[in-house]
């Protein structure tokens, strides 16, 4: 993979409409953040301690269960 690789694979995804870069245009995914925020998060209360791995963003897993969807995704 060259320096430029990444950009032109872009571009040439950009150049054939790709339909996840028009959602990430059209849909403003991160005005969902506080909703999911609610829903995806535990309360500090419920946390028994602050060790292990931080939690995921909710927008990114949001994207994540969308694209499932859109491409009939599954994780056995």
């Amino acid at each position: 993979m060259g320096f430029f690789a990444l950009s032109e694979r872009y571009a040439g995804l950009d150049a054939k409409r790709d339909p996840l870069a028009e959602i990430d245009v059209i849909v403003p995914l991160e005005e969902f953040h506080p909703t999911l925020e609610r829903v995806w998060s535990k309360p500090e209360a419920e946390r028994k301690s602050r060790a292990g791995r931080k939690p995921m963003d909710p927008v990114v897993m949001f994207k994540t269960l969308l694209l499932g969807a859109l491409y009939n995704l599954s994780d056995d």
